[in-house]
């Protein structure tokens, strides 16, 4: 090959769609800046306007070109990163997220390169000093290269001495606990009899047709999480896409204080009932529950908030509501909720906390005699049960008849639970004035 043919490995077009996916969604940017760094990029300007993205989204600021320009001013770089009319350019130019995938592979695939050839080329021309010994350069050669293979994203594979001894352990930490939790605490001693509580790294389904109760239970679940844990210094993240916050918080002031909802609602209390009413507000408060009540989430959205407080404090519960409203892409509501349900399993193993999702049940339910609700009425995808270490369904016999002798009783049924034992139906009273789920032997 001739010298003149020789091209520094590069990726200038795809750098480009880069930043302009970026631009274009801004929930992006947690994807790319979980792979490629600002050195990543060959062209100077791509590189310092990369940069400004990774600095404004760590700050937490929105992306834009606004932002981007401003940021590059305040270092005196904007010019030097092409000024507005690159700016304008990247910005204008109409790009397909359903790419980036492909375009951060050949960024990186290049950088790599780049960085081998650089080293490389260090070590051809360290090889012509007579004062280096020969070993000695072997040895460096040799350092250097295996340095090289550990950027390529490749899991290494784990002994057999090495995980039975975390598995021992494991197993020595929990034979010094009392009783039978050896994960996060319920707060139902039915459900950690079942489970043993819920464990890090599990994705947990609770599956139900409407208005059975299924975000009452998640979110006495996740005050029972924060209050038994870590005493009472357990952080759980909330994230509801039809429910606001306060709405929310509504619900779980009913729970605690015994307050009926729609009075909290319209604030008709009675005055009796103030005192409980702010007790229970106080004792709220003193719980680490984070709420993020947007209804355009995405995995990569929801994925960065958990992984921001993990950072500043921690977290031992996610929460979310409900899985099939998270944004995805996908040709089929199928092929999104597999994406979703399997980004939400690794999530769970990365953050080491377990995941409660809640999900919809199809109208199949409905069409037959026995209402009880199996694994094929979870809907819209296969991947919830493949990708679920736990399936939970709620079922209330008094919801399709009135005239039932349960009235009030509920059944929690664990159909699927690959670490432990499943029920056929855990018994609960709920109580829907008050949004709260019971364990039944402990009613008096």
């Amino acid at each position: 090959m001739k010298q003149e043919n020789i091209q520094i490995p590069q990726e200038i077009d795809s750098e480009i769609a880069i930043i302009g996916c970026i631009f274009l969604d801004p929930n992006s940017m947690f994807q790319v800046a979980d792979e490629l760094s600002a050195e990543d990029f060959y062209d100077p300007r791509n590189r310092l306007i990369y940069q400004a993205m990774l600095d404004l989204n760590r700050s937490g600021s929105a992306i834009d070109a606004t932002t981007v320009a401003s940021e590059l001013n305040q270092k005196n770089l904007f010019e030097q990163a092409g000024g507005f009319d690159y700016l304008s350019m990247l910005t204008d130019y109409g790009y397909s997220t359903d790419n980036m995938d492909s375009y951060i592979q050949l960024v990186e695939d290049a950088s790599l390169k780049r960085k081998a050839i650089n080293v490389l080329n260090n070590l051809a021309q360290k090889g012509y000093d007579i004062n280096v010994n020969a070993f000695d350069y072997i040895d460096d050669v040799e350092r250097t290269v295996f340095d090289l293979s550990k950027r390529r994203k490749v899991d290494e594979f784990r002994g057999i001495k090495d995980v039975a001894e975390a598995v021992s352990q494991q197993t020595i930490k929990n034979a010094s606990r009392n009783g039978e939790i050896i994960g996060i605490d319920t707060g139902f001693q039915c459900l950690n009899k079942i489970c043993q509580g819920f464990q890090p790294g599990q994705l947990i389904i609770l599956a139900a047709r409407p208005a059975m109760g299924k975000s009452a239970m998640a979110m006495n679940l996740a005050v029972n999480v924060a209050t038994h844990n870590n005493n009472g210094n357990a952080s759980v993240a909330i994230f509801n896409l039809e429910m606001s916050a306060e709405q929310l918080v509504e619900r779980m002031i009913a729970c605690e204080a015994s307050i009926q909802l729609g009075k909290i609602k319209n604030g008709q209390i009675p005055k009796n009932d103030w005192v409980r009413f702010n007790t229970g507000i106080e004792k709220l408060s003193q719980l680490n529950l984070y709420f993020d009540d947007s209804s355009d989430s995405t995995i990569a959205s929801i994925r960065a908030k958990c992984r921001k407080l993990k950072s500043n404090s921690r977290l031992d519960f996610v929460v979310i509501d409900y899985l099939q409203l998270i944004e995805s892409e996908g040709k089929s509501q199928i092929e999104k909720v597999t994406k979703i349900t399997r980004s939400l399993k690794l999530m769970a193993r990365e953050l080491d906390c377990p995941i409660l999702a809640l999900s919809q049940l199809s109208r199949e339910v409905e069409k037959r005699d026995e209402k009880k609700p199996i694994m094929a009425d979870l809907r819209d995808s296969g991947s919830i049960e493949q990708d679920a270490d736990i399936v939970m369904f709620l079922y209330r016999e008094d919801y399709y008849n009135k005239a039932s002798e349960r009235k009030g009783e509920a059944d929690l049924i664990v159909s699927k639970n690959r670490s432990g034992a499943t029920s056929e139906g855990l018994p609960f009273l709920f109580t829907p004035e008050f949004q709260r789920f019971k364990e039944k032997k402990e009613e008096k």
